[in-house]
């Protein structure tokens, strides 16, 4: 897959997660495969104004590469300025736009799913970025639209190629849906054949290797950007490298090699925060996702997901069942599944699709991640 004057193989892109996609979690994924491994989302103001924090989660690793950025931005002058940021001082090899975050502190000030709504807004966005990437690539992610009633996709598509864009990505879910119900890979594929001139990348329900196969079958998209997916299972990147070259093998690791990833996953976070309880709390939250499906004691369980340090992280995994195999029945739903009542926009926000005004004051995040 060709974004701009990179090559990507497989066709394979790790979406960007807040507080997941970090350094660490990239590097555990990367070495299991190829792709395009993209970092938490970056707010635009917050990187022109180089807040402290926002600059320590511009983090790659030495041997990481391509180096990619997601940003979020509603100002098209501020998503230029940050755009030319990146590119004067190296700071990524490719910046992809975030047209596709569903929660209410985004779309409330205008943002993530809820701007492709404005026509003209999106164009100039898309526009300033190009202009000032130089000779990065610039990609971008998007949903459907607000609700069924709001589908914007097909026209985000459409202006993506005029402004230059080099590669769409379609997440087949609405931002009322949230992450609930299921992805519509048919629009998908009618965005493939909307859009002929630049890649389209398919994203939604991509929970193994061979829904990614069937996904690119079906619609004819380009590749796939995986998310939930992956949480607590790195090794997926092997499964997804190993069926893009056409091969029937998959990672099936028994409950011993997953606790080796985990001691280890914790481990780079400590080494890459500076903090080893920083690291371990928030490792946690990936306790339950590595350990889906696996026959494990609750009080175990708890132990393991309340650690306060390595040694305690450690003697818990020792515990573990290594010869437990792979559980059955996992390649399922992972992380949020819930829907959502309705979107949270500006007042007016639907009054006129094609109104250029930046949505307002405080629109633009002062702060990084999502």
């Amino acid at each position: 897959m060709k974004l701009g004057s990179l090559e990507v193989w497989p066709p394979v892109v790790l979406a960007p997660m807040a507080g997941i996609t970090n350094a660490p979690f990239r590097t555990l994924c990367r070495e299991q495969g190829g792709g395009l491994f993209v970092c938490e989302m970056i707010t635009t103001r917050a990187l022109v104004e180089r807040n402290a924090k926002t600059l320590k989660m511009i983090r790659f690793a030495p041997e990481e590469s391509p180096r990619s950025i997601q940003l979020y931005g509603v100002d098209p002058v501020t998503v230029g300025r940050a755009v030319r940021m990146i590119a004067e001082e190296d700071l990524a090899d490719h910046v992809d736009l975030n047209f596709g975050c569903p929660v209410p502190k985004v779309t409330r000030r205008g943002g993530g799913s809820a701007l492709p709504y404005k026509r003209n807004l999106l164009r100039a966005i898309l526009r300033e970025a190009v202009r000032n990437a130089g000779t990065l690539p610039v990609t971008m992610k998007m949903r459907k639209g607000i609700d069924d009633d709001h589908l914007t996709y097909l026209d985000a598509g459409r202006i993506a190629v005029e402004e230059g864009v080099a590669a769409v990505a379609l997440h087949g879910r609405t931002a009322v849906q949230h992450y609930g119900g299921t992805a519509d890979w048919e629009a998908i594929a009618r965005l493939k054949e909307a859009v002929t001139e630049i890649p389209v990348l398919g994203n939604g329900d991509i929970w193994s290797a061979d829904d990614a196969l069937r996904m690119m079958e079906s619609t004819g998209c380009d590749g796939v950007v995986v998310g939930r997916g992956c949480l607590g299972r790195p090794w997926l990147f092997r499964d997804l490298a190993a069926v893009c070259d056409g091969s029937a093998e998959r990672v099936r690791p028994a409950l011993g090699e997953v606790a080796a990833t985990m001691d280890r996953h914790a481990t780079l976070l400590a080494e890459c925060f500076g903090s080893e309880p920083h690291a371990v709390a928030d490792f946690r939250k990936h306790v339950g996702w590595y350990l889906k499906g696996f026959t494990v004691g609750a009080d175990l369980r708890r132990r393991l997901a309340t650690s306060g340090t390595l040694g305690e992280l450690r003697a818990g995994l020792s515990e573990l069942d290594a010869a437990q195999p792979w559980p059955d029945g996992v390649d399922a739903p992972r992380g949020k599944t819930h829907a959502r009542d309705r979107v949270h926009l500006p007042a007016g926000w639907l009054d006129d699709p094609y109104d250029l005004a930046v949505p307002c004051a405080d629109a633009e995040l002062d702060t990084s991640g999502g």
